[in-house]
């Protein structure tokens, strides 16, 4: 079968795009000094260095692997770098720097994997994908995303490490440069009654990972949900009403966890000499009192019973941010266009937050501000199938291995998502403790 123009097309962009999301992860390693790429900046995760190799571990076992059947790279790396750390039930890493490979020896494979799967790519650009044991494009899609998701969870990891271990690139823009807004008044929005359409359709020629199938409808009763994220100034007004010393904000495992792990404040505050402080990416600023607050579901959680609220469900998020007072859903909070740079506070666009409400262009029908951008969203859904679920079968425990209870559907896009997940299916999670992602929330009223 001889690929058509249009498949052709399809193609070549998929490599450029894959060529474009190496580049973002490349730039990425370079912020860190020579003498960090060996440190854990989050203690739960592998050590840096286990990022750099991973990334083209991946890429090699999925496409020369999985769908090709192609013998290794290098069988040891290739096996070292697979896979990351996901730790439930407190387990910790507690390998030493003296057990990975040296970083010659990191780039040397990596180098490899590139020149061995980039001729394989060209080719199947230009000729039949009949050799693929899965459809080429939804394969390439998984390496560019996963590629994409690593440069944001990188980010947040790189977040923890003391400045002196980071070097700013030049495009980078200080917190204080930016001009100061009016503050916003805090106000909920009444969403009336209607349908949700969450997931995708299976068949389609729309790209979703498999949590996002089969797409399905879900009526949502009225509620109110607040108009912004919860600000910093908002979270400060919980902790100095003494809302981390109150057992009646938390649950059971939320309370011991806050107690056995000394937690008293958000992960990306610091206080000094009294005053609060916010730990940017390659700065430390006075507290951004009109930035969205980041912080763990527990503590979103606790937060939202101390205003006598909740979190919204994956269903309520999906009516506020694409439903219409018509009726009728759209693809992005603020029609079906695509992503810009004046819709809100993403892909790339910045190292750290922006203040609530600073993109009117990305507001969503019912007045929802920075749905998309600006920070992950906390629903109250546990991550789940939908119905008619079927793992993917060349890469099976992507989700199935997380739908344990313990995970959170997240909605919405951090500072550093790439602009191609801020579809209306894509599906976050994470663990209801863990405080270092960029994830901030809203409360709804029922």
């Amino acid at each position: 079968m001889i690929a058509t123009a249009t498949q052709l097309d399809k193609r070549n962009e998929l490599l450029v795009r894959l060529a474009e999301s190496r580049s973002v992860t490349d730039d990425l390693f370079r912020i860190v000094r020579t003498d960090a790429l060996y440190d854990r900046p989050i203690p739960e995760r592998h050590r840096i260095v286990f990022y750099i190799g991973h990334l083209e571990a991946f890429d090699w076992n999925l496409i020369a692997g999985q769908a090709l059947g192609l013998g290794p790279a290098h069988k040891e790396f290739d096996r070292l770098f697979a896979f990351g750390v996901d730790p439930v039930g407190g387990g910790l890493p507690t390998d030493q720097p003296s057990d990975w490979p040296r970083l010659p020896e990191v780039n040397a494979y990596n180098l490899r994997v590139r020149e061995g799967l980039d001729p394989i790519l060209k080719d199947y650009s230009q000729a039949s994908a009949r050799h693929w044991q899965y459809p080429g494009e939804v394969i390439l899609n998984v390496a560019i995303e996963h590629r994409l998701m690593h440069a944001e969870t990188l980010a947040y990891m790189l977040h923890q490490l003391p400045h002196t271990r980071k070097i700013a690139p030049p495009s980078y823009r200080p917190v204080g440069s930016s001009q100061p807004r009016p503050p916003t008044a805090a106000r909920m929005i009444d969403i009336p009654a209607g349908t949700a359409t969450l997931g995708i359709p299976q068949g389609g020629q729309l790209f979703g990972w498999d949590n996002e199938f089969e797409v399905h409808s879900v009526h949502v009763p009225a509620f109110a949900i607040d108009a912004y994220k919860v600000t910093n100034g908002d979270f400060l007004r919980f902790m100095r009403a003494g809302g981390y010393d109150d057992p009646s904000f938390w649950s059971d495992a939320d309370w011991a966890w806050i107690k056995e792990q000394n937690v008293d404040h958000p992960r990306f505050w610091l206080e000094r000499q009294g005053q609060w402080f916010y730990r940017a990416m390659f700065e430390e600023a006075p507290l951004p009192l009109d930035w969205p607050v980041y912080v763990s579901h527990a503590e979103a959680s606790a937060y939202a019973r101390f205003v006598g609220k909740s979190l919204p469900t994956e269903a309520q998020f999906h009516r506020a941010a694409y439903g219409t007072p018509a009726g009728v859903e759209q693809e992005y909070p603020w029609g079906d266009a695509p992503p810009n740079v004046g819709r809100g506070n993403f892909d790339f666009q910045r190292w750290d937050p922006d203040a609530v409400g600073s993109y009117p262009g990305g507001r969503s029908a019912f007045g929802l501000e920075d749905a998309i951008g600006n920070g992950w969203e906390w629903t109250s859904s546990q991550f789940a199938p939908f119905p008619g679920f079927e793992p993917f079968p060349f890469y099976r425990g992507y989700s199935a291995n997380f739908f344990d209870g313990k995970h959170y559907v997240m909605k919405g896009a951090s500072p550093r998502t790439g602009a191609c997940m801020l579809r209306r299916s894509f599906r976050n999670w994470f663990q209801a403790h863990y405080a270092f992602v960029y994830a901030s929330f809203r409360c709804v009223s029922n």
